[in-house]
């Protein structure tokens, strides 16, 4: 049966279903020739699957960020941002990737921070005479920072299908993020040289100039720190957190910046309302899914045939990044996540893994996928964006892919990169 699922699955991504339905389309032969979960059953997943507390961690942050990002942070960050890297070599491409460490506390999402980063920076990083190819690279690897940094939706929807701490996970998040945003930073530098970019500043900035910006960008600043002092002394949930932070960024719109306008609130809550509708739908598709594997014993079957093949724990972990890897390139990541971590957790908890750890390997990996074909969504948003052929940018990302794969290397050779905070500061919890 678990064959015939996965077979159906693929059918009907090859046929150009939307992911949603085909997940749950795949999962009709357990209704039909089992009587172990009658049709009506489904109906009844579908509904739990959205009836979770922690779940509603995701509307609450995706409604911040868009908020965010109409009250005129954004255009101070990128400020900031282009006055600390804008003279280093590279110009530019540095500051995109520095946003995106920034950005990471305020959209959560790769695929938003790819969009955003693309037409903000593509124009100006073209004129400076930067190739598209290399636009396209630097941007789409820079945008999977928010992978890990908090509030990322990918660590949220993680934490809650495997039942794993989303706070630890957002504490755990933060060294690997900017670990990885030295890594993209020294990647882009070697690009620049190669190529001769020039900067975009002449000369560094003077620190009054550095101390005016970081005080107009000071709100932002503070919105993954409020989260970190909220975790650390247990004042809220990652949920409640959420919640706040809506009521923060509608503050400091109203009050501090006063750009909050009813027609920019008005678009940022429909643009929420559009990225919850597809999120939530996959969800609620994924959970009729992942009950029918469930019944099938799909997490059993999977654990048994990997210790078959090697009780080796080095091993089984290879196997699995193997298997993340493939299902990157042929799933979206919030599917990847929902419909492959349940599965490939229980193997990893048994070889002795540390959740936490395997939960910001993991979603580094799927973020990864998204950055190759076939179903690279990433990919494909930065290069429709800048008009980029897919072949062009596979050649230009080639020193971004070596780069992240000596920091992914690292990060899961040193567990203690991912464990530190949260053990520090989240002790006992």
């Amino acid at each position: 049966m678990l064959i015939l699922i996965a077979v159906l699955f693929a059918l009907f991504l090859v046929l150009g279903q939307p992911v949603a339905f085909a997940l749950a389309m795949s999962a009709i032969p357990v209704f039909i020739l089992t009587d172990t979960m009658p049709p009506t059953v489904a109906i009844q997943k579908m509904v739990a699957a959205t009836q979770s507390f922690p779940l509603l961690a995701v509307p609450f942050f995706i409604l911040a960020g868009n908020l965010m990002n109409v009250t005129g942070i954004t255009d101070r960050l990128i400020k900031f941002s282009r006055l600390l890297t804008g003279w280093m070599a590279g110009g530019l491409a540095q500051v995109s990737i520095v946003l995106s460490f920034m950005m990471g506390g305020i959209s959560g999402s790769a695929v938003a921070d790819a969009s955003m980063e693309s037409r903000l920076l593509g124009p100006s990083m073209v004129k400076q005479g930067y190739s598209r190819a290399n636009i396209a690279a630097v941007l789409a690897f820079g945008s999977i920072i928010t992978a890990t940094v908090p509030p990322s939706i990918g660590l949220i929807l993680f934490g809650f299908i495997n039942e794993v701490s989303i706070g630890r996970l957002f504490l755990a998040g933060i060294i690997p993020g900017a670990l990885l945003t030295l890594t993209l930073m020294l990647a882009a530098w070697f690009v620049a040289k190669k190529h001769d970019y020039v900067a975009d500043l002449q000369t560094p900035p003077s620190f009054r100039e550095l101390r005016a910006s970081f005080q107009e960008s000071i709100w932002a600043l503070m919105f993954p720190i409020i989260l970190i002092v909220g975790f650390r002394f247990g004042i809220f949930t990652a949920t409640e957190a959420g919640a706040f932070l809506v009521f923060y960024a509608l503050f400091i719109g109203v009050f501090v910046y006063r750009e909050l306008s009813v027609k920019r609130m008005v678009q940022a809550m429909i643009e929420s309302i559009h990225d919850l509708g597809m999120i939530m739908l996959l969800i609620m598709m994924a959970g009729v899914l992942g009950y029918a594997m469930t019944i099938e014993r799909a997490p059993q079957e999977i654990t048994q045939m990997v210790t078959s093949l090697t009780e080796n724990p080095a091993m089984i972990l290879f196997l699995v990044v193997l298997i993340l890897v493939v299902s990157g390139m042929f799933l979206e990541g919030a599917a990847n996540i929902l419909l492959v971590t349940p599965i490939v957790m229980p193997v990893l908890i048994a070889a002795g893994y540390d959740p936490i750890h395997m939960g910001i390997l993991i979603v580094l990996l799927i973020n990864l996928g998204g950055l190759t074909p076939p179903v690279g969504v990433i990919m494909f948003t930065v290069c429709g964006i800048l008009n980029v052929k897919s072949g062009a940018y596979a050649k230009a990302a080639i020193p971004f892919f070596v780069a992240f794969a000596l920091y992914f290397t690292v990060l899961t050779l040193v567990p203690a990169l991912t464990t530190t905070l949260p053990d520090i500061l989240m002790k006992g919890r």
